[in-house]
């Protein structure tokens, strides 16, 4: 059974043991109905499921992992239903590069002492888990594992998780990613050398200058243009001169479409190439630029490329993702404020996000049209993609809560991109530690529970992990 899509697709493999269907043929049929709401479950979150048949010998492991490859699944979900031995299943996993995920996982919820034992059938695959996961171990081949009841809601969303994890990894590893204009001068901390992206990372980055943008531009056509103000009104609280409603929507569909003919995962727009009102694109593209974001394509500022394929990965797995900066500690407060210039996804928006028009601060350019709001209050991960010596990379992560918005709120804070966050630990101690560890000033946040999920995304890609809870010495 095969779902299509463009999202994540896993391959789910049952495990069994030949000996069962020798002695006990008429126990495997019980096995199907758990299956299938594994299956359900999965797909329920959006993951598209490839489901291998049943699987004992080494033959058939093989064949479902070669199933699997030419499907261009992004990793494997095992599903143990009973005890199977590890060795026939080895080898394949260890040939395949495949991402791997362990649902360790039985049919029945409760296994007490009033259990019947003909129930010991149907519930013991926890020591076929045990002796794969050991000699995975053994053979040095990674992997991801989920614990619980399958029909357990939480059991369900992390296994989904991990398979979004394993998407983004392979989404990360093949960006192709524009910048428009040039990185701002003497920012260094995410800038790494075209080559050392494209092979250490996978990404592949291409230059354009304002002129191609002004090309695009000169091909939007006013029922464009139309159609997508009206969709915003739709949308958004627009609050901004139709004049200037109209402009930055013309930029914003000429970006649009260099990012589509591109197919590019990511882009990064420099402020600094808007500085002139006599051309197409006179004006900087914020609203685009959030737009983008909950569309799934990645966004860094000036010109930091590295971050803009972090965040298109982390927002086509998981969805609510934004492009952000620790701008201020609130040392009183135990915060961290997190803003940027115009940028924004609605994807993370607390309430319903207004489009507004404000000067860009370096001025020359006509005044952008941008979309702000405060990012929606609850768990979220903070996540930064950091260069290091020697052409590696550190993935940065920290659980986070985004704080609610209070009053009394300053009113030009309204048109203000906005989020105060409280980190782990409290906020000198966070700080300390993130700067340790190298983390850069460009990050993302993903909203939800999922630094877990997040972490399984750093090492499926290949970057060191580092996770930032409560650091030592907190208070």
């Amino acid at each position: 059974m095969t779902t299509p899509t463009t999202g994540p697709r896993a391959g789910l493999l049952p495990f069994y043991l030949k000996l069962y269907d020798d002695l006990k043929p008429e126990c495997r049929a019980a096995f199907g109905g758990f299956t299938a709401e594994i299956t359900a479950a999965l797909q329920a979150r959006g993951i598209a499921v490839e489901l291998a048949p049943v699987c004992r010998l080494a033959a058939e492991f093989q064949a479902a992992v070669d199933r699997f490859e030419a499907a261009g699944v992004d990793c494997i979900v095992t599903l143990h239903l009973a005890y199977s031995p590890s060795l026939e299943a080895l080898d394949a996993f260890c040939r395949s590069r495949l991402p791997v995920v362990i649902l360790d996982a039985t049919m029945d919820a409760a296994f007490g002492r009033a259990v019947s034992p003909d129930r010991i059938m149907y519930n013991h695959g926890v020591h076929g888990v045990m002796d794969f996961a050991s000699m995975l171990c053994r053979r040095r081949r990674p992997f991801e594992i989920v614990a619980g009841h399958g029909a357990v809601p939480r059991t369900q969303d992390r296994a989904a998780d991990f398979v979004r994890a394993a998407f983004g990894a392979r989404r990360l590893r093949g960006s192709r990613v524009l910048r428009v204009g040039h990185p701002f001068a003497g920012m260094g901390d995410f800038a790494v050398a075209e080559d050392v992206l494209a092979n250490v990372l996978g990404i592949q980055a291409d230059q354009a200058g304002v002129e191609a943008l002004d090309e695009a531009v000169r091909r939007v056509t006013d029922a464009a243009v139309q159609l997508e103000v009206t969709q915003d009104r739709e949308r958004f609280c627009c609050e901004l001169a139709a004049e200037s409603h109209a402009r930055s929507v013309r930029v914003g569909l000429g970006l649009r479409a260099l990012l589509e003919a591109g197919r590019y995962g990511g882009f990064s727009v420099n402020f600094e190439a808007f500085n002139r009102s006599d051309r197409p694109a006179d004006t900087m593209p914020f609203l685009e630029i959030s737009k983008a974001m909950a569309r799934g394509v990645g966004y860094a500022g000036e010109g930091d490329v590295l971050t803009a394929a972090l965040v298109g990965a982390l927002a086509r797995s998981f969805g609510a993702v934004t492009f952000t900066e620790i701008f201020c500690p609130d040392w009183a407060g135990e915060s961290l404020f997190l803003s940027h210039m115009g940028e924004i996804s609605p994807a993370v928006a607390g309430d319903r996000p207004r489009i507004i028009a404000k000067p860009l601060f370096s001025g020359g350019s006509r005044d952008p049209a941008l979309l702000t709001c405060a990012v929606k209050a609850g768990p979220a991960v903070f996540v930064n993609l950091a260069p290091g010596p020697d052409d590696t990379f550190s993935l940065i992560i920290a659980p986070v809560d985004v704080l609610a918005e209070e009053v009394p709120l300053d009113p030009a804070m309204r048109d203000v991109v906005r989020a105060w966050v409280r980190p782990p630990g409290g906020v000198v101690p966070f700080l300390e530690a993130y700067s340790r560890a190298g983390g850069t000033h460009h990050s993302a946040l993903v909203l939800g529970d999922r630094a877990e999920a997040v972490a399984a995304f750093g090492r499926q890609a290949g970057l060191t992990v580092v996770r930032l809870d409560a650091p030592a010495g907190s208070r």
